[in-house]
């Protein structure tokens, strides 16, 4: 009796405890991650972008329908991910929807998907031993406030396997959805200056980024042509931006202009530099083109800073393809050509500003020496090992460069004349910058005159057609798209990421640098040993249940044998 009475308190007690536990679990919600690389863990970046999140977030996510595996793995990180952000605030849900499920008309569906931007991404599906193809649309949509935001979900890089491209994809999710989540619920706040009077890029060849930057920041022209009647107005004009770009200039800068923008550095504003120090000419006689060198008087500006931009050309082999016609009118053929003044950079740097981008691609640039100085420099980007440096003047005729391309593609590189190296092409400066005129005239008096800035930064590259967009019939195409070669290429994103590097005060842009390890199982290792997993899922299991009678018998027939 006195046992009986002792196991119904323990019951009685445990039943208590359980109730206790799931009232205090009603109170208290804590979600633990165990990954190794921490994948589910929110960086406080990206918690800050939904903390001041008040009302209805809501995020509709195009992932849904028949794919692949590893398409499948893209979609549950997808869920997994956004768990963890409407864990931490409620108002934010979503939705996982085919956009072509319900549509009777597809093709007017995907027309108008097409026209919103949201492009489609072809996938085989190996299905009953059969192979079809379908569209997949990995985008998120997320409304806020009456605001809409899109956001990639997948990222595409040149060379990558399917696998490849998913595991990057998943890598950048987090950035992804903080980075439209920030654009939805964070006010803009910063300016950006875009340099005009000094030959720039027209604004038609810039439209695609400077149009994609004003999602995040106020974007206006600013020329320095002032600078030579009022100055010191000019200067204090300018100091009410954070940001400078100075897209491609191709006429020199006075010493006026260059006081305005060194003393604009020295009250801690930040630039961006995209410098040609080439330029090709098309010699009227013999119809051949040269290379040439060009002034822009910034030598002994950047010079001061730590840098040099020199007035060469540099040659990769990793670079970008031509397309050139054979043929005339209807009859005409496009190839693809190496051209080795077309460099392809794609670092290997764990910087945020280049974490887990598609690789930039350059068109003539020149190498950029750093030199030593106070301030710290990174090179965001630069060549391949395997290139060689064109001093100037230099004739560039296409007819004898492409069979020495192909030559080398052919046969390999000659050591001794690909032999400078990984070169410079795009460099990041942070620190206290000395004034450029110290020890020197000014061009005028300025009373608040400065020889030390305050901490800033800077990133110069060595080629203005970086930020230059393709054009079809006059409208300006997506940054990085070259419509010869149908292929896309990581400009847009690499400036958007430098852009927000030089203004971000959140912290936003280190998640880039969040790894995560995907493991994807080896198709080639899994065929060669298909016949022996198959032929162990078969058997494995009837042998363990054959021993497992026999022994089960033996016991039986020992035990209850005694007793007879």
């Amino acid at each position: 009796m006195k046992s009986g009475t002792k196991h119904t308190r323990n019951l009685l007690l445990l039943l208590a405890a359980l109730v206790v536990l799931n009232v205090g679990s009603s109170y208290v919600y804590k979600r633990f991650d165990l990954t190794q690389d921490k994948r589910y863990t929110l960086s406080e970046a990206a918690k800050q972008t939904i903390a001041e999140v008040d009302s209805p977030l809501v995020i509709d996510v195009l992932l849904e329908g028949n794919f692949p595996p590893e398409f499948k793995r893209l979609q549950q990180e997808v869920r997994q991910l956004l768990e963890e952000f409407t864990a931490y605030n409620s108002n934010l849900k979503f939705n996982f929807i085919d956009p072509l499920e319900d549509s009777e008309d597809r093709q007017a569906m995907q027309a108008q998907m097409k026209e919103f931007g949201l492009t489609a991404a072809q996938v085989e599906v190996q299905e009953s031993g059969k192979v079809s193809t379908e569209l997949v649309y990995p985008w998120a949509l997320a409304f806020y406030n009456e605001q809409t935001v899109k956001i990639p979900l997948l990222k595409n890089q040149l060379g990558s396997t399917s696998e490849e491209r998913i595991n990057n994809s998943i890598q950048n999710l987090e950035y992804a959805f903080a980075d439209g989540f920030s654009k939805l619920t964070k006010p803009k706040s910063r300016k950006v200056a875009v340099l005009k009077g000094n030959g720039e890029l027209d604004d038609r060849f810039i439209a695609d980024f400077f149009g994609t930057l004003r999602e995040y920041y106020f974007i206006a022209p600013f020329t320095l042509d002032s600078a030579a009647v009022t100055p010191k107005r000019t200067l204090e004009q300018l100091q009410g931006f954070d940001l400078v770009v100075a897209a491609a200039p191709t006429e020199a800068f006075s010493d006026s202009e260059k006081y305005i923008l060194d003393q604009y550095t020295m009250n801690g504003g930040a630039s961006l530099w995209l410098v040609d120090a080439t330029e090709n000419r098309v010699d009227t006689i013999s119809g051949n083109t040269f290379a040439f060198g060009k002034d822009l008087n910034l030598n002994d500006f950047f010079f001061k800073y730590g840098v040099r931009i020199n007035p060469n050309l540099v040659k990769d082999i990793y670079a970008a393809p031509i397309v050139l016609a054979s043929g005339s009118e209807r009859e005409s053929q496009y190839n693809r050509y190496p051209w080795f003044y077309n460099p392809l950079s794609s670092s290997a740097n764990n910087h945020p500003v280049v974490t887990n981008i598609e690789a930039v691609k350059f068109e003539y640039a020149s190498a950029i020496d750093t030199l030593p100085n106070g301030i710290d420099k990174t090179i965001l980007l630069s060549t391949s090992p395997i290139s060689r440096i064109v001093g100037l003047p230099s004739e560039i005729n296409i007819d004898k460069e492409i069979p020495e391309n192909l030559k080398v593609i052919n046969e390999g590189p000659d050591p001794a004349t690909f032999n400078a190296g990984e070169v410079p092409l795009a460099v990041l400066l942070e620190g206290e910058f000395p004034s450029v005129f110290t020890n020197r005239v000014k061009p005028f008096s300025y009373s608040e005159d400065k020889t030390i800035s305050s901490p800033t930064k800077m990133v110069v590259i060595s080629d203005g057609d970086v930020i230059r967009n393709q054009l079809d019939r006059g409208r300006p195409l997506e940054l990085g798209f070259d419509k010869w070669t149908q292929s896309f290429y990581g400009n847009k994103e690499f400036l958007l990421n430098t852009v927000n590097y030089l203004l971000d005060d959140s912290g936003l842009i280190n998640i880039r640098t969040k790894e995560i390890a995907i493991p994807f199982m080896d198709p080639q290792k899994t065929a060669d040993t298909r016949t022996k997993w198959q032929v162990m899922n078969l058997l494995l299991p009837l042998a363990l249940l054959g021993v497992f009678g026999l022994l089960f018998n033996y016991m039986r027939r020992r035990k209850y044998g005694r007793k007879a």
